[in-house]
């Protein structure tokens, strides 16, 4: 009976949602100054079920000139990838969280979700993978760490490897040329991780290693569980690498899910997953600088002071002072990894930043499920992205979702794919 009615839930829910509609659904709002429409609210957010299928001889679609090929298969969830100085790839594996559902709709959007996932188990490790004479094969696959807790953000320097799991940042000793770790990680400091509604703590390190920053994302939607569960969340933490001390860098992030430093300006940039239920086309996630100090608008305003009215009570103050993002990558599509590019990836794509989209589920026409690439002139977002790694959805069929994306110095683009559960390499064609 209880089978019986969930399965009457489920159906009501897909069938109010396909009531409601979307108008001019292709529509994706990009760019620095996208024309953002009313909001629409509901019963229930559309919802579309990304509908796994293996990749089977097929590989995802990469521009003329480009080739790609799967270097490392049968991961445990892969989320993101760092390359190391002599060319081996980590790569980080898991999945977190532990939030309870609030409402009936959250259990039918957790089941919609859940479809649309692998069904492996997260590896709660890091694998190294090695290419030793360097003809693009990864001939060696093997666990560099394991007994993690669902370890994401990854970071290196000077000898020091990092890793922020969901509930602490750790640190690993790392000499060239290893293929394990030599020991358990020493703990840097604690995550929040009460609740974890979003678990992932993105992580990037400055360039004299001096600091960590870290993403910690909101532990709801819109405060639903209260102000007292988003203590110390939405934001981006500055974390001393030698004592562990932090501080709030900026405020007012929804989900920070990757975070860069711009080559030759030392300046953070971050992707930033918005929040929902207030239509196909709001809220746009996006590209963004990251100033010290800053408020980005989480949960009082969206895209600078466009008021969300559903917060209670407002913060008049905060709305006031909050920053409008640099780039609106589109509405829902959950983009998970960043990283800048180099003339490695050719005259193309050599100015500008790679995004992993990893597609959406709340909305009818699916959105993001790829990568793109964000140019830049002037150390600033100029134009439209370009789609760089596509194919991931096609004919109503999910084959992979992308996440991390890391440029190889080498001349590569590494993409992990935590549905497939492969690393993909993007090369230029001789």
């Amino acid at each position: 009976m209880r089978h019986c009615k969930a399965l009457s839930a489920l159906t009501m829910a897909l069938l109010l949602a396909a009531c409601g509609g979307e108008q001019d659904a292709t529509v994706l709002l990009v760019g620095p100054d996208p024309k953002l429409p009313e909001p629409q609210r509901g019963l229930l957010p559309s919802m579309n079920i990304a509908d796994p299928a293996s990749w089977g001889d097929r590989t995802p679609t990469v521009p003329e000139g480009y080739s790609i090929t799967a270097i490392a298969k049968d991961l445990q969830i892969p989320r993101q990838t760092l390359v190391l100085p002599n060319g081996d790839i980590l790569v980080a594996e898991g999945r977190g969280g532990n939030a309870p559902k609030l409402k009936p709709k959250d259990v039918i959007a957790g089941y919609i979700k859940a479809q649309g996932t692998t069904s492996v188990k997260g590896g709660n490790r890091l694998t190294l993978l090695r290419d030793a004479d360097g003809d693009g094969t990864y001939e060696l696959q093997t666990v560099f760490a394991d007994n993690l807790n669902a370890p994401y953000g990854l970071a290196y320097h000077d000898g020091n490897l990092y890793v922020a799991n969901q509930d602490s940042l750790v640190r690993f000793d790392y000499q060239d040329g290893q293929t394990e770790a030599s020991g358990p990680p020493v703990k840097v400091t604690d995550l929040p991780s009460a609740i974890n509604h979003h678990w992932t703590k993105a992580m990037t390190v400055s360039p004299d290693g001096r600091f960590l920053y870290v993403g910690i994302g909101s532990n709801s939607n819109i405060t639903e569980r209260g102000m007292e569960a988003e203590v110390d969340r939405a934001m981006i933490w500055q974390i001393d690498a030698e004592t562990g001390a932090h501080k709030p860098y900026a405020t007012g992030l929804r989900n920070p899910t990757a975070l860069d430093m711009q080559p030759g300006s030392d300046q953070l940039w971050a992707v930033v997953n918005e929040r929902d239920e207030l239509g196909p086309h709001l809220v746009p996630d996006y590209l963004t600088s990251v100033r010290e100090g800053a408020f980005y608008g989480w949960p009082y305003s969206y895209w600078g002071q466009n008021v969300d009215d559903r917060v209670r009570p407002q913060n008049p103050d905060l709305v006031a002072a909050a920053i409008k993002p640099d780039y609106a990558l589109g509405a829902h599509v959950a983009a998970l990894g960043l990283d800048f590019s180099s003339p490695v990836m050719g005259p193309q794509f050599a100015e500008g930043a790679f995004v992993g989209m990893h597609g959406s589920w709340n909305r009818e026409q699916p959105a993001g499920y790829k990568v793109v690439f964000v140019p830049f002139s002037n150390g600033r977002p100029s134009g439209e992205p370009v789609d760089f790694v596509t194919g991931f959805q096609t004919d109503g069929k999910t084959m992979g979702r992308p996440v991390g994306v890391t440029v190889d110095p080498q001349g590569a683009l590494i993409v992990a794919d935590d549905l497939a559960n492969i690393v993909w390499r993007v090369t230029r064609t001789p």
